[in-house]
């Protein structure tokens, strides 16, 4: 990747407003429950951005993260740690490439740039929100974090109805058509009575 100088005009308050998004207190919650998924062979990174973005850099820490969150077949095959640019950014995908399987939605990726040149960290926090709300919504026993770090995602609520219900239902006015009780035109009047000689 070709070094980059400050931006300016347009270019840094764009970059700024996309920095002001970033969430410390969720850095700290992601990095505790990606700690734990893991288990001790990853290590904690030093606080802040900069040691977000360099722990998460290689793809080795998230590859291990996604893997933990399957069971049986591993999606990630081969997890080795390179210096390599193309190598971390070809484990970067490996990781975004299992999430989907696993069930994070295409609107809640970060793209591969976002973190290696560190675009768009906050797109990064979104992505493992999202990952870790699906691992514990999921409750296949692989999530090891705690209950109140996620939200647990709404799931589908399928209802069957039979043939009489669906009929008895077609007779009722919905509250949102209004109701029929009280509406007549009793006692109404307009202008004078017609005076007839």
């Amino acid at each position: 990747m070709a070094n980059k100088g400050p931006a300016f005009g347009m270019s840094r308050h764009v970059q700024d407003k996309i920095d002001s998004k970033y969430d410390s207190e969720l850095e700290q919650i992601l990095v505790e429950w990606i700690s734990r998924q893991c288990g001790s062979g990853v290590a904690k990174p030093e606080a802040g951005k900069m040691g977000f973005q360099a722990w998460l850099k290689d793809g080795c820490v998230l590859s291990e993260l996604i893997n933990s969150l399957f069971t049986g077949e591993k999606p990630v095959k081969k997890i080795q740690s390179s210096t390599a640019a193309f190598k971390q950014m070809e484990q970067i995908s490996q990781f975004l490439n299992a999430s989907e399987k696993y069930g994070v939605t295409k609107t809640d990726m970060f793209q591969t740039v976002d973190l290696w040149e560190g675009k768009d960290l906050a797109a990064v926090q979104r992505t493992l929100s999202a990952l870790g709300s699906l691992a514990f919504t999921k409750d296949e026993g692989t999530y090891n974090g705690d209950p109140n770090w996620f939200f647990k995602k709404s799931m589908e609520n399928k209802r069957d109805f039979s043939d009489d219900q669906l009929k008895a239902g077609k007779n009722v006015i919905g509250l949102q058509m209004g109701s029929n009780k009280g509406a007549s035109q009793e006692g109404m009047s307009y202008g004078r009575s017609r005076q007839i000689l």
